[in-house]
């Protein structure tokens, strides 16, 4: 489907790319802060093979609160191309996800709406917007229609992958990428009619170089708004792309989480947008025994981690730990001890880390020592402990709950028993878990011998 012939190999790591080696101790700078952010979405789609069965309840503000709002239960209801819903079915798609139900119809709806969305890696929002694209295209104007945007130039991948897979049997349909390296000549014009792209590069596409003519574009899609506005320039590019659009052209624009920096941005990007919420989850600790094991230095609390994991061998256990450096160390004096241990940080290429998740899913591994950069959205169903070898705190050394909260919720996940155990080392670390407890109103309890038989039940 493209012109650009893109191989599956390890690309360097760079300013767009992948991952940055940063000192443990420094803090992020905006691109690294960025970097962080794409890979995990990256490493998320790497690692997802269906789509998540999310209990989130959807939330539809219209534009326009007198029209009917539809939800579709079906993609025969949507009337699509034959060609496309061949495409949906072969790519495994039955019936549509939460936020597909909501979002299609809108997307597909005559004259095109506007829409901001929220939605989680693994809801299957790519696919619908994919849809939307695909459905507007003149197959015979051999000309850019439709313009997609990512962060970085492997998520354009991931998202050029989605459209080919669905446009198989629609052969008329062609796709460019605007990404560096993917150089064109002076003055071409480019004929395929969906174009992905990095903001950068579409800018000059559209701009300087003149390869796109942007009044022809017809649907604009800003995907991952929340990992693109963490780099102001590409905020600034985003926003000079979308004033030289057409009046008609319909925005959509999508997001994981919504701060008031990514609404202010969403804003001025969509006008007069229809808008979809995720209703915020209760994530629930009540499944999950949380204990804490006191301590007086490094050492010693390796020495209590050996004594819990002679409880806990039958199950497979994630160890967080503050940096880089203590969950390398961590992994080799485990490792020494004898046990198979995994080990997950932030300088590995997405494409390694994939990979180990993989191992340990499938149990390769038993233990898996990790950075935060493992805290979010990876549900590895086997899970039954998690343990807070440094107890997550913020780049001002306060706790931080939201992390707490998805590091131990990697446990106790699919209405199972779960398990976690927080090491405190000093009285800061003491002060630390006192203020996680008062924020979740959640005792946490200290570890006794006699509680090892408890431990043993919910890890069997």
């Amino acid at each position: 489907l493209s012109s650009l012939h893109l191989k599956e190999e390890k690309t360097k790591p760079d300013a767009n790319g992948a991952v940055v080696k940063a000192d443990d101790n420094v803090e992020k700078t905006e691109d690294e802060e960025k970097e962080d952010r794409a890979a995990q979405s990256l490493l998320n789609k790497l690692i997802r093979s269906n789509l998540v069965d999310t209990t989130n309840q959807v939330e539809v503000l219209q534009r326009d609160p007198t029209s009917p709002l539809y939800s579709v239960k079906s993609f025969e209801e949507l009337r699509l191309k034959p060609q496309l819903l061949q495409g949906v079915y072969a790519m495994g798609f039955n019936r549509p996800s939460k936020i597909q139900e909501n979002a299609l119809p809108m997307m597909l709806a005559e004259p095109p709406q506007n829409l901001i969305a929220q939605s989680q890696s693994g809801t299957g929002k790519t696919a619908a917007f994919v849809l939307a694209m695909l459905s507007r295209v003149e197959p015979g104007n051999k000309y850019p229609q439709c313009l997609c945007l990512s962060p970085t130039y492997e998520l354009a991948l991931q998202t050029g992958k989605v459209i080919e897979q669905m446009g198989k049997f629609y052969p008329e349909l062609k796709l460019a990428y605007a990404v560096r390296g993917n150089k064109l000549e002076r003055g071409q014009k480019i004929s395929e009619q969906i174009v992905i792209g990095t903001p950068g590069t579409v800018l000059d596409w559209c701009s300087k170089l003149k390869f796109i003519d942007p009044k022809k574009i017809k649907v604009f899609v800003l995907d991952e708004a929340d990992v693109m506005i963490a780099t102001q320039g590409h905020q600034d590019q985003s926003i000079r792309i979308q004033r030289m659009l057409p009046k008609d052209c319909q925005m959509l624009l999508f997001s994981a989480t919504f701060e008031d920096s990514v609404w202010k941005f969403a804003q001025k990007v969509v006008p007069d947008p229809n808008i979809i919420k995720l209703k915020r989850e209760e994530e629930t600790l009540d499944t999950i025994k949380q204990y804490y094991v006191l301590s007086s230095n490094r050492d010693e609390k390796f020495q209590a981690l050996c004594n819990i994991y002679g409880a806990i061998t039958i199950a497979q256990a994630m160890i967080f730990c503050h940096t880089r450096k203590t969950a390398g160390w961590l992994a080799a004096e485990l490792s020494k001890e004898g046990h198979q241990v995994a080990l997950l940080s932030g300088e590995m290429m997405v494409e390694q880390r994939a990979a180990v998740i993989e191992r340990f899913r499938e149990g390769k591994e038993k233990v898996l020592v990790t950075t935060n950069v493992c805290a979010r959205g990876i549900d590895v169903e086997q899970v039954s402990v998690v343990i807070n070898f440094d107890l997550p705190v913020d780049k001002d050394g306060n706790p931080d709950n939201e992390t707490y909260l998805h590091r131990i919720g990697r446990t106790g996940r699919f209405g199972k028993r779960g398990l976690a155990i927080n090491m405190v080392d000093s009285k800061h670390s003491m002060n630390i878990l006192n203020r996680i407890q008062e924020h979740f109103s959640k005792k946490i309890n200290k570890l006794d011998t006699d509680d090892l038989d408890e431990i043993e039940k919910i890890t069997n």
